[in-house]
């Protein structure tokens, strides 16, 4: 079997280091041309690892590209993994591998298609989600599971907790099934699509908390898009509260602490992380 990697980013990177970890190694490597997505959130070059492991490295602009495409093919690859890499494979990139295209997805599948994987299954108040690895197709996150890693969900946590065990579960899924792929031994499942579901994609305004709503929710949003998002935020005349984590009151105690305090219908959020990202007057 024969494999090749795509990716700029650690998450990426961590995932070819788990391969060699289990005895594996890469054919080919793919990655971004080094001026480009320099301001990209773990952006990470390949050069070092590679090299050292003799992987031949190909950067590009596109992994769309007439180049990309060769490069894949040229190596006769049976497996392409492309995880952490924002451009979507196309039909010809998908069709280039023997086998076929191998991502993750933050879910597990089929339920939570789509965007904002960790924000939703906290602001759905899931008791549980994962990591999913599956076989692309062109559609969206719809192609056959190779396994999956479920991860438990209490009422503390957070998308900074669930972004770091979603590393986590990348990393021990690709020990995990790596020698299984190397070997044959392991068939993608098809999804059933009767259980299904999509969710939506999040912009930062989404973050608004709304004091006419529930303390309950408030808090949950709170949780839901803290670091490494933008943040929860309320806005008042003197500029605009980014809230990274509060706590709920306890309903008639007095809180002796000097945090500021949130008040909601049914409750008070008392802020134990946060900052004014506009000027106050």
């Amino acid at each position: 079997m024969r494999f090749g990697f795509v990716t700029c980013v650690q998450l990426g990177l961590s995932c070819m280091e788990a391969i060699y970890d289990v005895g594996g190694t890469l054919d080919l490597a793919i990655t971004l041309e080094d001026d480009m997505a320099k301001t990209k959130s773990g952006r990470v070059y390949l050069d070092d690892f590679c090299a050292a492991r003799s992987i031949e490295l190909r950067k590009v602009r596109n992994i769309n590209k007439p180049d990309s495409i060769a490069a894949i093919r040229e190596h006769e690859l049976d497996w392409l993994f492309i995880i952490g890499w924002s451009q979507i494979a196309r039909e010809e990139v998908l069709q280039a591998p023997a086998e076929g295209v191998i991502g993750m997805h933050p879910t597990l599948l089929p339920v939570g298609r789509g965007r904002a994987a960790i924000p939703w299954a906290i602001l759905k108040n899931l008791d549980e989600t994962g990591v999913t690895m599956f076989q692309l197709d062109t559609g969206v996150d719809t192609g056959p599971m190779l396994a999956q890693k479920a991860i438990p969900l209490g009422p503390q946590t957070d998308a900074s907790d669930l972004y770091d065990e979603v590393d986590r579960c990348h990393i021990a899924l690709m020990k995990d099934v790596f020698p299984k792929l190397r070997s044959g031994l392991i068939t993608p499942v098809p999804q059933d699509t009767l259980k299904a579901t999509e969710w939506p994609g999040r912009k930062p305004e989404d973050g608004l908390i709304d004091l006419n709503g529930s303390v309950a929710d408030a808090e949950r949003l709170v949780r839901a898009v803290t670091r490494p998002y933008p943040g929860a935020f309320a806005d008042f005349g003197k500029g605009r509260l980014i809230v990274w984590s509060a706590r709920i009151a306890a309903a008639g105690q007095a809180d002796d602490s000097d945090a500021p305090v949130l008040t909601f219908p049914d409750g008070k959020l008392v802020l134990t992380d946060w900052e004014w990202a506009l000027p106050q007057e």
